[in-house]
Protein backbone atom coordinates (compact mmCIF):
# COMPACT_ATOMS: atom_id res chain seq x y z
CA UNK A 1 0.00 0.00 0.00
CA UNK A 2 1.07 4.03 -0.93
CA UNK A 3 2.45 5.01 2.50
CA UNK A 4 0.68 8.22 3.51
CA UNK A 5 1.93 11.46 3.77
CA UNK A 6 3.10 13.46 6.27
CA UNK A 7 0.82 16.29 7.52
CA UNK A 8 3.24 18.85 5.52
CA UNK A 9 2.92 17.31 2.42
CA UNK A 10 -0.97 16.50 2.83
CA UNK A 11 -0.95 20.61 3.38
CA UNK A 12 0.95 21.71 0.34
CA UNK A 13 -0.85 19.27 -2.23
CA UNK A 14 -4.54 21.13 -1.15
CA UNK A 15 -3.94 24.38 0.00
CA UNK A 16 -4.06 26.04 -2.86
CA UNK A 17 -7.14 24.03 -3.90
CA UNK A 18 -9.33 25.70 -0.94
CA UNK A 19 -9.07 22.36 1.06
CA UNK A 20 -7.25 21.92 4.59
CA UNK A 21 -5.48 19.10 6.48
CA UNK A 22 -7.64 18.36 9.45
CA UNK A 23 -6.75 15.22 11.51
CA UNK A 24 -5.63 13.22 8.82
CA UNK A 25 -8.12 14.51 6.53
CA UNK A 26 -8.62 16.81 3.75
CA UNK A 27 -11.49 19.04 4.04
CA UNK A 28 -13.70 21.61 2.43
CA UNK A 29 -16.76 23.75 2.12
CA UNK A 30 -18.70 24.36 -1.02
CA UNK A 31 -21.64 27.55 -0.29
CA UNK A 32 -24.85 26.67 -2.34
CA UNK A 33 -28.16 28.36 -2.65
CA UNK A 34 -30.35 25.52 -1.76
CA UNK A 35 -30.97 22.08 -0.70
CA UNK A 36 -31.12 21.08 -4.25
CA UNK A 37 -28.16 22.68 -5.64
CA UNK A 38 -26.16 21.34 -2.59
CA UNK A 39 -27.75 17.46 -3.54
CA UNK A 40 -26.21 18.37 -7.04
CA UNK A 41 -22.89 19.39 -5.41
CA UNK A 42 -22.82 16.10 -3.76
CA UNK A 43 -23.81 14.12 -7.10
CA UNK A 44 -20.96 15.78 -8.82
CA UNK A 45 -18.74 15.27 -6.27
CA UNK A 46 -19.29 11.80 -5.97
CA UNK A 47 -18.93 10.87 -9.75
CA UNK A 48 -15.11 12.91 -9.72
CA UNK A 49 -14.14 10.28 -7.08
CA UNK A 50 -14.38 7.71 -9.90
CA UNK A 51 -15.80 4.40 -8.06
CA UNK A 52 -13.17 5.98 -5.04
CA UNK A 53 -16.59 7.23 -3.44
CA UNK A 54 -17.53 4.70 -0.51
CA UNK A 55 -13.97 4.84 0.71
CA UNK A 56 -12.69 7.99 0.66
CA UNK A 57 -15.58 10.53 0.43
CA UNK A 58 -18.11 11.91 3.68
CA UNK A 59 -20.12 14.58 2.10
CA UNK A 60 -23.02 16.56 4.61
CA UNK A 61 -25.16 18.35 3.02
CA UNK A 62 -26.70 21.62 4.64
CA UNK A 63 -29.10 24.14 2.43
CA UNK A 64 -26.11 26.55 2.52
CA UNK A 65 -23.33 24.31 2.29
CA UNK A 66 -21.75 21.12 1.73
CA UNK A 67 -19.02 19.76 3.60
CA UNK A 68 -17.00 17.60 1.64
CA UNK A 69 -14.28 15.39 3.39
CA UNK A 70 -11.32 13.00 1.80
CA UNK A 71 -9.16 10.49 3.18
CA UNK A 72 -8.90 6.78 2.87
CA UNK A 73 -10.89 5.17 5.65
CA UNK A 74 -9.13 1.66 5.31
CA UNK A 75 -5.83 3.59 7.11
CA UNK A 76 -7.47 6.58 8.37
CA UNK A 77 -4.60 8.52 6.75
CA UNK A 78 -4.15 10.64 3.74
CA UNK A 79 -2.89 9.13 0.66
CA UNK A 80 -1.87 10.16 -2.73
CA UNK A 81 -4.57 8.48 -3.90
CA UNK A 82 -7.07 11.05 -1.64
CA UNK A 83 -4.90 14.46 -3.19
CA UNK A 84 -5.83 13.42 -6.72
CA UNK A 85 -9.65 12.67 -5.65
CA UNK A 86 -9.72 16.26 -4.09
CA UNK A 87 -8.36 17.57 -7.75
CA UNK A 88 -10.82 16.09 -9.37
CA UNK A 89 -13.80 16.97 -6.87
CA UNK A 90 -12.52 20.06 -7.26
CA UNK A 91 -12.35 20.74 -10.45
CA UNK A 92 -15.97 19.28 -10.95
CA UNK A 93 -17.45 21.69 -8.59
CA UNK A 94 -15.89 24.48 -10.84
CA UNK A 95 -17.76 23.18 -13.54
CA UNK A 96 -21.23 24.25 -12.03
CA UNK A 97 -19.69 27.79 -11.11
CA UNK A 98 -19.28 27.18 -7.58
CA UNK A 99 -15.80 27.02 -5.91
CA UNK A 100 -14.41 25.17 -2.23
CA UNK A 101 -14.47 28.74 -0.76
CA UNK A 102 -15.71 27.84 2.72
CA UNK A 103 -12.75 25.89 4.17
CA UNK A 104 -11.95 29.26 5.46
CA UNK A 105 -13.85 31.72 7.37
CA UNK A 106 -15.85 33.87 5.09
CA UNK A 107 -19.13 35.87 4.71
CA UNK A 108 -20.99 32.66 4.78
CA UNK A 109 -19.90 30.75 8.09
CA UNK A 110 -16.94 29.34 9.57
CA UNK A 111 -14.09 27.43 8.91
CA UNK A 112 -14.32 23.69 8.07
CA UNK A 113 -13.04 21.94 11.26
CA UNK A 114 -12.89 18.38 13.25
CA UNK A 115 -13.63 18.30 17.00
CA UNK A 116 -12.48 15.17 19.17
CA UNK A 117 -12.97 14.49 22.73
CA UNK A 118 -10.11 13.42 25.03
CA UNK A 119 -10.35 11.48 28.44
CA UNK A 120 -7.92 11.43 30.85
CA UNK A 121 -6.48 8.90 32.28
CA UNK A 122 -4.96 6.43 34.80
CA UNK A 123 -6.16 3.16 32.99
CA UNK A 124 -6.89 3.80 29.54
CA UNK A 125 -7.28 -0.04 29.11
CA UNK A 126 -9.99 -0.37 31.81
CA UNK A 127 -12.17 2.64 31.04
CA UNK A 128 -12.03 2.61 27.17
CA UNK A 129 -14.51 -0.61 26.67
CA UNK A 130 -17.07 1.36 28.84
CA UNK A 131 -16.61 4.70 26.18
CA UNK A 132 -16.55 1.84 23.67
CA UNK A 133 -19.88 0.57 24.57
CA UNK A 134 -21.98 3.78 25.98
CA UNK A 135 -21.20 5.83 22.80
CA UNK A 136 -21.80 2.62 20.21
CA UNK A 137 -18.44 3.58 18.35
CA UNK A 138 -15.40 0.93 16.75
CA UNK A 139 -11.92 0.39 17.08
CA UNK A 140 -10.30 3.44 14.24
CA UNK A 141 -8.85 1.78 11.31
CA UNK A 142 -5.53 0.05 11.95
CA UNK A 143 -6.25 1.32 15.98
CA UNK A 144 -7.57 -1.40 17.54
CA UNK A 145 -5.46 -1.43 20.85
CA UNK A 146 -5.94 -0.97 24.17
CA UNK A 147 -5.51 2.08 24.82
CA UNK A 148 -6.06 3.54 20.63
CA UNK A 149 -8.67 5.80 20.20
CA UNK A 150 -12.54 5.08 18.98
CA UNK A 151 -14.31 6.82 16.10
CA UNK A 152 -17.98 6.58 15.40
CA UNK A 153 -18.78 4.56 12.52
CA UNK A 154 -21.07 6.45 11.01
CA UNK A 155 -18.48 9.27 11.03
CA UNK A 156 -21.13 11.82 12.85
CA UNK A 157 -19.60 12.16 16.25
CA UNK A 158 -16.40 13.33 17.42
CA UNK A 159 -13.45 10.64 17.85
CA UNK A 160 -12.53 9.78 21.60
CA UNK A 161 -9.30 9.65 22.38
CA UNK A 162 -7.16 8.65 25.60
CA UNK A 163 -4.66 10.35 27.52
CA UNK A 164 -2.14 8.75 29.90
CA UNK A 165 -2.30 10.44 33.37
CA UNK A 166 0.75 10.07 35.91
CA UNK A 167 -0.42 11.12 38.94
CA UNK A 168 -4.51 11.74 39.97
CA UNK A 169 -5.53 15.26 39.17
CA UNK A 170 -8.43 15.51 41.54
CA UNK A 171 -8.71 19.73 41.21
CA UNK A 172 -8.47 19.46 36.96
CA UNK A 173 -10.88 18.26 34.45
CA UNK A 174 -10.16 14.87 33.41
CA UNK A 175 -12.31 15.12 29.79
CA UNK A 176 -10.91 18.03 27.27
CA UNK A 177 -11.93 18.98 23.62
CA UNK A 178 -9.57 19.09 20.77
CA UNK A 179 -10.61 21.25 17.74
CA UNK A 180 -8.81 21.00 14.64
CA UNK A 181 -8.96 23.97 12.37
CA UNK A 182 -7.03 24.96 9.31
CA UNK A 183 -3.57 26.44 10.07
CA UNK A 184 -4.57 29.54 9.08
CA UNK A 185 -7.63 30.27 11.64
CA UNK A 186 -5.92 29.32 14.63
CA UNK A 187 -4.90 32.46 15.95
CA UNK A 188 -8.28 34.24 15.27
CA UNK A 189 -10.21 31.45 16.58
CA UNK A 190 -7.74 32.25 19.55
CA UNK A 191 -8.38 36.25 19.62
CA UNK A 192 -12.32 35.48 19.42
CA UNK A 193 -11.86 33.05 22.10
CA UNK A 194 -9.88 35.34 24.38
CA UNK A 195 -11.99 38.13 23.69
CA UNK A 196 -14.75 36.23 24.89
CA UNK A 197 -13.52 35.69 28.31
CA UNK A 198 -11.35 32.61 27.88
CA UNK A 199 -8.12 32.22 29.20
CA UNK A 200 -4.94 30.93 27.54
CA UNK A 201 -3.87 28.04 29.37
CA UNK A 202 -0.26 27.24 27.86
CA UNK A 203 1.06 28.23 24.22
CA UNK A 204 3.87 25.61 24.88
CA UNK A 205 3.22 23.28 22.25
CA UNK A 206 2.01 25.96 19.24
CA UNK A 207 1.53 25.59 16.98
CA UNK A 208 0.73 22.36 17.28
CA UNK A 209 -2.01 23.02 20.17
CA UNK A 210 -2.63 25.94 22.12
CA UNK A 211 -4.30 24.97 25.39
CA UNK A 212 -7.57 27.38 26.37
CA UNK A 213 -10.14 27.40 29.00
CA UNK A 214 -13.17 28.97 30.41
CA UNK A 215 -13.21 31.05 33.35
CA UNK A 216 -14.36 27.63 35.16
CA UNK A 217 -11.36 25.69 34.44
CA UNK A 218 -12.61 23.85 31.37
CA UNK A 219 -10.41 23.11 28.48
CA UNK A 220 -9.95 22.82 25.11
CA UNK A 221 -6.90 22.44 23.08
CA UNK A 222 -6.94 24.77 19.54
CA UNK A 223 -5.33 21.87 17.21
CA UNK A 224 -3.48 22.31 13.82
CA UNK A 225 -1.17 19.81 11.71
CA UNK A 226 1.91 22.37 11.64
CA UNK A 227 4.96 21.28 13.65
CA UNK A 228 3.79 17.65 14.27
CA UNK A 229 5.63 16.27 11.32
CA UNK A 230 9.27 17.16 13.52
CA UNK A 231 10.16 13.47 15.37
CA UNK A 232 12.75 15.66 17.59
CA UNK A 233 9.37 17.60 19.23
CA UNK A 234 7.63 16.01 22.22
CA UNK A 235 4.05 16.83 22.32
CA UNK A 236 3.02 16.61 25.65
CA UNK A 237 -0.72 16.14 24.71
CA UNK A 238 -0.64 15.46 21.01
CA UNK A 239 -2.13 12.67 19.43
CA UNK A 240 -0.04 10.82 16.81
CA UNK A 241 -2.62 10.76 14.05
CA UNK A 242 -3.69 14.65 14.26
Amino acid sequence: MTEPLTRTAASDAVADLGWRYLLGTLCTAVPVRSAEQAVHVCAVAVEACDGDADDHLRLDIRAGRVELAVHSAVVAAVLPRDVEIVRRVTAAVATLGLSTAGAVTTGAGRSVQLLELAIDSLEIAAIRPFWKAVLGYVDEPGHSGPEDPLIDPLRQGPAVWFQQMDAPRPQRNRIHFDLAVPHDEAEARIAAALEAGGVLVSDDEARAFWILADVDGNEICICTWQDRDDPSRRLGRLRESG
